[in-house]
């Protein structure tokens, strides 16, 4: 539950017609879908080794700073700040603006409804307000409920639109790479957050065991969910449909069972959304705050407010970023905004295998050891190279931009250490 829960968010009910924009039959749709899972399980035993070799407080920080050296871990906690957490946050309030739109009818802009939604949790975060147990379990059962249904719904009402077309749109091509590799940047969003489930790993039993089960299974499990409501809508709306529409859940619910289908469905993937913004608040700052106590970042920013115990400073640093990039771009250009620094650091981290295997760090006895390495970690390291390079194809300028913000952490890790080194 834990694997799933990180992975399944707002972006299954969107990504679907943003992957039929770029690939246009079944075929291709779904054997995406299925590489894409792929993709994710080769990253998902990595991630299980760097967690069981280094199972602190820092996940992905501590990885690059105990293989590399601080700077890479400076610049990945700088772009997680800036671009990839922000990022994510940013393309779900656009999810939860166009479902939003969809529901009431209002003709507001789609970044100011985003920009406003992510200013309110901002602020409610800093209050020290958070959703207790029984809510976050609430959500998450509504959004395994509005999968379901849209499932359920989608297989009944679907009229066979899968038994016709042929298996590619075009000859098999350098067009047709250029194609699948576009596809597989809101792919790669939509599987990502199964590293999340490393956090856990100091606290199991068995972690060498137990991690690599629940990343096994829960994998697998969100694979078969994602190709399931691909199937349901293809089945309803077929790929010029899919195509066509932002809304694909809500299109395949307003042709089962009306408007009222169109708007519940709607109801439940905006307030998951919401769930989802609100936890992602309080995820990043733990970095940052590791990044503080490494003496690599503003002290304000890892101190937790003296009245709501709440990191203030970094929630509003991360909700002011969200903001901005929001109103930067369609849902599809914050994906590439975020994917092209995410999917880097994801390679590189999984790069640093090869250096804390050959370094010997962590006892044998108790490290989950990746199957298939080295040849699986290369794999994935080279898919990550492919689906960055998709993004900087995709889109140029956004890419830039988020490259140029990532290596400008390097200036100012140097001048941040020099300023440290003359106070002391």
């Amino acid at each position: 539950m834990i694997v799933m829960g990180g992975i399944v968010g707002a972006g299954i009910f969107a990504n679907p017609s943003e992957v039929a924009h770029r690939v246009h039959t079944p075929f291709l749709i779904l054997g995406v879908w299925v590489l894409g899972g792929f993709i994710a399980m080769c990253g998902a035993f990595i991630w299980a080794e760097l967690a069981t070799r280094l199972p602190g407080t820092g996940g992905q920080y501590l990885y690059l700073r105990e293989a590399y050296h601080p700077s890479v871990a400076f610049v990945y906690g700088w772009g997680l700040l800036l671009v990839t957490q922000t990022g994510g946050m940013a393309a779900v309030a656009v999810i939860f603006s166009s479902y939003f739109r969809a529901l009431t009818g209002v003709a507001w802009n789609g970044s100011a409804i985003a920009a406003m939604v992510l200013l309110a949790l901002t602020g409610i975060n800093c209050l020290g307000a958070r959703a207790g147990s029984n809510v976050q379990s609430a959500l998450m059962l509504l959004k395994i409920g509005a999968i379901a249904a849209l499932v359920v719904i989608g297989f009944a009402v679907g009229g066979g639109s899968l038994k016709s077309g042929l298996l590619l749109a075009q000859p098999v091509s350098l067009g047709l790479l250029k194609s699948v590799g576009a596809a597989m940047v809101p792919i790669a969003f939509a599987y990502g957050g199964w590293q999340t489930a490393t956090f856990v790993a100091g606290e199991m039993r068995n972690a060498r065991r137990d991690l690599s089960r629940g990343l096994l299974i829960g994998v697998g499990a969100v694979v078969a969910l994602y190709l399931a409501v691909n199937l349901a809508c293809l089945r309803v709306l077929g790929p010029v449909g899919l195509d066509a529409t932002t809304t694909p859940a809500s299109d395949v619910m307003r042709i089962a069972l009306g408007q009222r289908g169109a708007q519940w469905i709607g109801a439940g993937i905006a307030i998951s959304t919401l769930g989802f913004l609100s936890q992602s608040m309080l995820t990043g700052p733990r970095v940052y705050y590791a990044m503080a106590r490494d003496g690599l970042f503003f002290e304000s920013v890892g101190k937790l407010s003296p009245r709501s115990r709440a990191p203030v400073v970094a929630i509003v640093l991360q909700g002011l970023a969200a903001i901005v990039i929001a109103c930067s771009g369609t849902y599809g250009e914050i994906l590439n905004f975020a994917i092209t620094v995410d999917f880097i650091f994801f390679g590189v981290t999984a790069a640093s295998l090869f250096v804390l295997r050959r370094r010997q760090i962590g006892s044998d006895t108790a490290i989950y050891r990746a199957p298939g390495h080295p040849f699986t970690t290369i794999l994935f390291v080279l898919s990550c190279v492919g689906i960055v390079g998709s993004a900087i194809i995709a889109s140029p300028a956004n890419s830039a931009i988020a490259l140029g913000i990532m290596l400008a952490a390097l200036p100012v890790y140097y001048f941040w250490a020099r300023f440290k080194r003359a106070r002391s």
